[in-house]
């Protein structure tokens, strides 16, 4: 098989199903060997399943190789492993794409303290040990003279990047990823590594009941943007997080400063109220969930 990241070796995680699953077959499509990473749980990150080996399957039937790893990524120690496997197995790592993740949502009035834990634990912690592993292999090939072209690719959300009431565990989970992911872009690029995210919409498992059927696009949609950031094309670009959905792509510009007053010294908090509202009245709203601007949306 020949494509943009034909002889890559490329780890995803949770493409057992839906988006990742997606990923791991575009990339065996485009030449990529697959180191399919998935424990085979629930929406909820319970049981367990032998999908992954069945994508696995579906990727030697293209022509493709990959191997199943059931890792947990948000162990520190087992995503270690995961890095190692990929190395051991194929010889070298070139991309990580970190994709895994569950949903327990709830209000913010009735969420529990393991609701919130358990997800920040997948999708924040499971986005850093993988990274983190990754990167010190990149930097020790660096240090070692040895040229390096390498590739993460994070999973955030609109729900974290946006903001979406009932997902205050994931959405703050993935507002860290989106952090993440712009100050590890900063720290790697020495390294020759680059870091990017995409905020996919697409109906999987983990969206029905809050994407309307008819709203969402297909969860392979999401790949053909990932694998172009995990090619050498994409040697450019980094530190920058993308909105995908179906055929549509943006770029998510993050915080920055806007409309200011400066005192020259401290305010009296008495003389707030003559400035704040008019500060926050010349400002732009916060995006909407899908990260319009009110009155601007296109």
């Amino acid at each position: 098989m020949s494509g943009i990241v034909e002889g890559r070796v490329v780890i995803v995680t949770g493409a057992a199903r839906g988006i990742g699953r997606g990923h791991a077959l575009e990339f065996a499509r485009q030449g990529a060997k697959v180191v399919v990473n998935d424990l085979g749980a629930e929406v909820d990150g319970t049981g367990s399943s032998e999908a992954a080996a069945a994508v696995v399957e579906e990727i030697e039937a293209l022509g493709g190789e990959a191997i199943v790893n059931g890792e947990d990524v948000s162990d520190f120690d087992g995503a270690a492993r995961l890095v190692q496997s990929a190395v051991d197995h194929f010889g070298d790592l070139h991309v990580l794409v970190n994709n895994a993740g569950i949903l327990r949502d709830r209000m913010l009035v009735n969420m529990t303290a393991e609701e919130w834990d358990a997800v920040i634990r997948v999708h924040l912690r499971g986005t850093f040990a993988p990274l983190r592993h990754a990167a010190a292999y990149w930097r020790g090939r660096a240090k070692a003279g040895e040229p390096v072209d390498a590739r993460i690719i994070n999973t955030t959300s609109s729900s974290g990047i946006y903001g979406n009431p009932g997902q205050g565990n994931y959405g703050a989970a993935k507002a860290g990823i989106a952090g993440l992911t712009v100050i590890a872009a900063k720290e790697l690029e020495r390294y020759g590594v680059t870091v990017n995210a995409v905020a996919p919409a697409a109906l999987t498992r983990m969206t029905q009941g809050l994407i309307p059927s008819g709203a969402a696009a297909d969860p392979d949609d999401i790949a053909p943007l990932v694998v172009w950031l995990s090619s050498a094309e994409a040697r450019g670009v980094t530190g920058r997080v993308f909105n995908v959905r179906a055929g549509v792509i943006s770029v998510a510009e993050g915080w920055h400063a806007g409309p200011a007053v400066d005192k020259g010294g401290r305010w009296d908090p008495a003389e707030l109220g003559a400035v704040i509202p008019a500060l926050v009245d010349k400002a732009a709203p916060n995006a909407l969930t899908n990260g319009q601007i009110p009155g601007r949306e296109s």
